[in-house]
């Protein structure tokens, strides 16, 4: 009988992206994927630790795997692994504990943990982990491919985590880039997503003479796709060569995550974050000069230690002026082993709720007013599949990053298709297919 293995992956565009790597190992392996909430043989807990919540998240799979499959072998990977491998290996039933390294070997492992019956950790020193770890690309039936480019980082914010899970930065090879983005394109994927834990620094690893800008230029000349979109990038990063790669090129999308954290220069010195609010909005302010209609979308941060009544209504005021199209906010959360974690002046939860709140509200704002910037505008949407719980809907996103729900045959998924915004709304905006005669 074929052997069944569920995924349950936390977090980021690259913890996605590695765990769809992942189930292309254990496919090659015979096994079957099945969904989470299905019984299995194995089941991978690909986990996060960016913040408390997403530690909590990845303990909760755990124990929800075990209830669910109470004889699977169960192995927790990923980020939150490599900084806490005694706190997971201490959970009942964890069987497998892999870090952010040696995920080649994930179907090995699992098989040598179930024949020994007992705790196989190979969490390894990050810190020596100087290339790239390259895993199989996974072609599903989705129409946007996310293509990891780069990992580690180097920046050290006070309140991250990232670096000790990630370790030192490390580029894929440009050939090898060049051969994904193709055998993507070949597949029939019509959006590659480039990701990367540092991404603006692709390539100040490698010995040849390659940055960003230059790889997204080479896999824009790509047959067969129509779109190329970056993941989170770093304000500092965001060269005028990139600028002018996405200005020129029409496969480029219109659309980039900078993440700001705070709109307080005092608590953006304290958080050790390498530009100042006159930096940021001038890079802001450059960006759109340069991208006509770009959605710039963020990180923002509240309640970080020693952020006042008056350092968030800094920040509240700054968000509000750089009209972003939408924002991810959350509040700060201690991770062990970084330097604020041991910093005085620490926020009381009930602060950080009601200011993560007033924020989140102010997002929604904002990307209402984004959206009524394009309503009867025709855009071209990437149809990606039916609504959630709607068969008669489908779904997809613009170039500059607006989700859209329309009418529309099946026929239309996987394509790239002119749409025109009939009405908007805070999280999506209602369309109609208008096919060129």
């Amino acid at each position: 009988m074929q052997k069944t293995v569920a995924f349950h992956t936390l977090g980021c565009k690259v913890n996605q992206a590695e765990g769809e790597s992942m189930k292309t190992l254990f496919r090659e392996h015979n096994y079957k994927v099945v969904d989470f909430r299905e019984p299995a043989d194995v089941v991978i807990i690909n986990t996060c630790t960016v913040t408390h919540l997403a530690a909590r998240k990845s303990r909760q799979a755990i124990r929800q795997a075990r209830r669910l499959s109470p004889g699977a072998v169960i192995a927790v990977v990923g980020c939150y692994s490599q900084t806490a491998p005694e706190k997971i290996g201490a959970i009942p039933g964890v069987d497998v504990l892999l870090g952010t390294q040696r995920r080649r070997d994930i179907v090995n492992l699992v098989e040598k943990a179930a024949r020994k019956q007992c705790l196989l950790n190979v969490v390894g020193d990050i810190k020596g982990a100087l290339e790239f770890e390259e895993l199989p690309r996974e072609f599903s039936d989705r129409t946007r491919a996310f293509l990891k480019i780069q990992d580690g980082c180097s920046q050290y914010c006070t309140f991250c985590i990232i670096p000790y899970a990630r370790g030192p930065l490390k580029s894929l090879l440009p050939p090898r880039v060049m051969e994904a983005a193709m055998a993507y394109a070949k597949k029939g994927y019509k959006e590659v997503v480039l990701t990367g834990i540092h991404l603006g620094l692709y390539g100040v690893d490698l010995a040849e003479d390659i940055n960003l800008a230059q790889i997204v230029g080479a896999v824009a000349e790509v047959p067969g796709l129509e779109r190329i979109r970056l993941g989170s990038i770093e304000p500092t990063e965001i060269t005028p060569e990139l600028l002018q790669v996405m200005a020129s090129n029409p496969k480029v999308c219109p659309h980039l995550h900078i993440p700001l954290q705070s709109g307080s220069g005092y608590i953006l010195e304290k958080m050790n974050r390498p530009y100042t609010l006159l930096e940021f909005s001038q890079r802001i302010k450059h960006v759109r000069r340069m991208v006509s209609d770009i959605g710039i979308t963020t990180d923002i941060m509240v309640g970080f230690p020693g952020e006042s009544p008056e350092d968030f209504t800094a920040s509240y005021k700054f968000v509000q002026q750089m009209g972003f199209s939408r924002l991810h906010v959350f509040p700060y959360s201690p991770r062990r082993g970084t330097p604020a974690a041991g910093f005085m002046d620490q926020v009381p939860y009930q602060t950080k709720k009601k200011r993560a709140l007033k924020l989140d509200q102010l997002g929604r704002q904002l990307a209402l007013n984004f959206h009524k910037k394009h309503l009867g505008l025709t855009l071209p949407v990437l149809i990606e599949h039916k609504r959630d719980g709607d068969t008669s809907l489908l779904t997809g996103y613009t170039g500059n990053y607006i989700r859209v729900v329309l009418e529309g045959d099946d026929v239309l998924q996987g394509r790239i298709v002119p749409v025109t915004i009939t009405d908007v709304g805070e999280e999506v905006c209602q369309g109609e297919y208008t096919p060129k005669i």
